[in-house]
């Protein structure tokens, strides 16, 4: 349940009000926002629908019960659909904002008192703090100008805004100290904190699904270019001309455009052999669907898909993070707690079904646990042009595919293709496309024959009438389970086997 609002203070300030969370007393001169968190949760309850497998990984990753982790998902889509009417509305006062608590409650700072009350009716926990947001990304950009004469020694800095400073990572404080204090910036506004970290890139890995370049590297997210199909990845996987060939060694495409270090992105095309899908590789936790792109606000759920650990789950610690690596500085970056390991670098970063961006690099492991950072989905899509692929839209009727099936379902109702016996298959992928009709919700299963039982080992379920899915499996007798999970109508489904 999302929390009715309360204001503290970030200063030793408190301010003593509770209010309701509905904006029904707005004072002379305030504008209403869109809507409060109740009603942007009510939004996404009716149009979000959580995998049970993506609860699952939240509740074992982050703690907590399995009510719990359904909660902050809804709560966390709601933050972000708010947030940015709250930061519209502070304009020049606002001071951050973040998600906190086993249900990732939203919290919004200002730097002016007279905002609270206004601030306490979307149903925000409010923090009055001494910096707006704008002062530090300043101070933090002054930082980012004079990356040459940063020691290598200080591994990252970035602005903090659950404690309203710059913070600088350092393994030698002193040396910290005297960057910061040659960097003529404000030094009220720096906090300079120990660390152990070394981050790096994460070479010869693979992540959601792997592709190899003499390495092996993974696909963060599937991407069109007009015509063109293809996928973002990390920049330090490969240079521009550089060929890939896929997870099953078969030649797969080339590198068009690379930039490591100062950012870390890349995407490559793929030929005619490979069609771009709107999942993610959840391993444990399924196929996943992707949905958009939209920046989760700090203290989110956050999942990443890599082949070495597989699917594992933190929280977003920081956004516009620069982090130093042995080859140079990336500016840019999202901070989290997520694990990772060599071998799972490039991979996907999912919060919710909204692509977040691809494995850059980090340091620890899943063992004792580590930091990791991820270069924003949002910026490789800018720099090159790109478009997302997602589950939402599949290619128009399923064409293209080996085979193609037809039918017609009433609500809540299922049918089996190509039939209730399945089809043979070797071992390989499998490609599933099902287009419903406008509207509804279906969605498709996947499923294997063993023994005499039918198990699912592949789906799309996100709340759309389309779905795009591939799986990768051993030979045996399989057969697809078309839902209709809401309406009815005719559906259309595509499949090439292999």
């Amino acid at each position: 349940m999302l929390r009715r609002s309360a204001v503290t203070a970030g200063f030793a300030l408190a301010v003593a009000m509770v209010a309701t969370p509905a904006i029904a007393h707005q004072g002379p001169g305030e504008t209403a926002a869109p809507y409060t968190l109740a009603e942007a949760r009510t939004l996404v309850e009716a149009t979000a629908k959580p995998s049970p497998g993506l609860v699952d990984a939240i509740r074992r990753d982050l703690g907590g019960t399995g009510e719990q982790a359904a909660a902050r998902l809804v709560n966390e889509a709601a933050a972000a659909k708010v947030e940015p009417v709250l930061r519209g509305r502070l304009g020049t006062s606002f001071a951050g904002a973040w998600v906190t608590g086993p249900t990732s409650d939203l919290v919004v700072a200002t730097n002016d008192s007279t905002k609270i009350a206004s601030l306490a009716r979307s149903g925000a926990e409010v923090k009055l703090f001494k910096n707006s947001l704008a002062t530090l990304d300043m101070a933090k950009e002054r930082l980012d100008r004079l990356v040459a004469s940063a020691p290598r020694s200080v591994p990252s800095w970035y602005v903090d805004v659950r404690s309203n400073s710059v913070v600088v990572l350092a393994g030698d404080v002193a040396e910290a100290q005297a960057f910061v204090d040659g960097s003529g910036v404000d030094k009220a506004l720096v906090r300079v904190e120990a660390s152990q970290e070394k981050p790096r890139p994460l070479y010869d890995v693979r992540g959601g699904d792997a592709f190899y370049m003499g390495g092996r590297c993974s696909v963060g997210f599937s991407v069109t270019r007009g015509g063109q199909g293809g996928f973002a990845t990390a920049g330090h996987c490969g240079t521009a001309g550089t060929a890939t060939q896929g997870y099953n060694q078969v030649a797969q495409g080339t590198f068009q455009g690379s930039s490591f270090p100062g950012n870390d992105y890349a995407w490559v095309a793929v030929n005619s052999n490979w069609t771009p899908t709107g999942v993610v590789n959840g391993y444990s936790a399924g196929i996943l669907p992707v949905t958009g792109s939209t920046q989760q606000v700090v203290g989110s759920s956050i999942c990443r898909s890599g082949s070495t650990t597989q699917y594992r789950c933190g929280t977003i610690s920081q956004h516009n993070t620069s982090v130093t690596y042995p080859e140079g500085t990336i500016t840019g970056l999202t901070r989290t707690t997520v694990c990772a390991e060599p071998g799972d670098s490039g991979g996907s970063y999912i919060s919710g079904s909204q692509a977040q961006g691809v494995t850059s690099g980090g340091s620890g492991n899943c063992t004792v646990g580590g930091t990791t950072y991820h270069q924003p989905i949002n910026e490789i899509l800018s720099a090159y042009g790109l478009t997302l692929v997602t589950s939402g839209t599949p290619p128009t009727g399923c064409s293209g595919y080996q085979s193609s099936y037809t039918g017609s379902l009433t609500s809540n109702a299922n049918a089996y293709q190509p039939g209730t016996a399945g089809y043979s298959a070797a071992a390989g992928v499998h490609r599933v496309c099902l287009d419903g009709p406008n509207g509804t919700d279906y969605d498709a299963y996947l499923q294997k024959l063993s023994g005499s039982t039918w198990t699912t080992v592949a789906s799309g379920t996100s709340p759309n009438p389309d779905e795009a899915f591939t799986y990768s499996g051993t030979a045996g007798t399989y057969r697809v389970r078309v839902h209709a999970y809401s309406g009815s109508g005719s559906y259309t489904l595509g499949l090439t086997r292999p």
